[in-house]
């Protein structure tokens, strides 16, 4: 799988779905650059060491970043107080790209809980 598949996922949807998921593509890969693009269970993925990160995909009334790990969520539930959350999912909004700083600890949250655990 490459990033082109991944930009053609982007091309299927509609806006603003579309430019919302492209900002957070670019926070993921500024965050970890070295990060594989994949397509995984249907959706745009990045992988470290074969191990996924995290994901997201566009639905029809949001967005949804998926950290794939059920502890991260419920271990930043103080910085996610304002998104609709589950164990593996935290929605936002279709036009209202994640900030920053969110992406940066979801993400190495995920991280530091897969070298602390090994868990998937």
């Amino acid at each position: 799988m490459t990033s082109k598949e991944v930009d053609r996922h982007l091309a299927k949807l509609q806006e603003p779905q579309r430019s919302t998921l492209q900002k957070l593509r670019e926070l993921i890969l500024e965050e970890i650059p070295e990060a594989e693009e994949v397509i995984s269970y249907g959706f745009p993925g990045y992988k470290l060491n074969g191990k996924i990160i995290c994901g997201f995909d566009a639905f029809k009334n949001h967005c949804s970043f998926f950290p794939h790990s059920s502890l991260v969520i419920p271990e930043l539930e103080k910085e996610l107080v304002n998104y609709k959350t589950s164990k593996g999912a935290l929605q936002f909004g279709i036009d209202k790209p994640l900030p920053k700083t969110i992406v940066r600890k979801l993400i190495r949250t995920r991280i530091r809980l897969l070298k602390e655990t090994g868990a998937n």
